[in-house]
């Protein structure tokens, strides 16, 4: 893999070990409250163990980049990247904030764009 795919999936991988974070342990606490846009810590508190399910497979995205990389395997970077840009779109989609489609998506379309152009 070229450096530039390299930084760029390392830093979708980051940013997914970071939702891992924010979804897992700081869910109720008014760093995740803002981030998410959450209406109340009553909701927040009834949504804690769906939050942290989800921060799960966030962090199961970032491993998978992660093993691509250490891999250098193309194969398993796409299909990963694949994957963010769906859960992005669908993200925005179902809960009607397009700031997730920018922060998830965008980054992993380009990512994905640089490694199809790396071919």
């Amino acid at each position: 893999m070229k450096t530039l795919t390299i930084i760029l999936l390392a830093f979708v991988a980051i940013e997914h070990f970071y939702f891992l974070i924010l979804e897992m342990f700081f869910w109720t606490k008014p760093k995740g409250i803002k981030a998410f846009n959450i209406k109340s810590e009553a909701f927040a508190k009834e949504t804690k163990v769906l939050a942290a399910n989800q921060g799960l497979y966030n962090g199961f995205i970032a491993a998978g980049i992660i093993f691509s990389i250490i891999k250098n395997d193309i194969s398993t970077a796409l299909f990963f990247t694949v994957c963010v840009i769906i859960a992005g779109i669908y993200g925005a989609y179902s809960t009607k904030q397009i700031k997730l489609f920018y922060f998830q998506s965008v980054p992993a379309i380009i990512t994905l764009i640089i490694i199809l152009l790396s071919f």
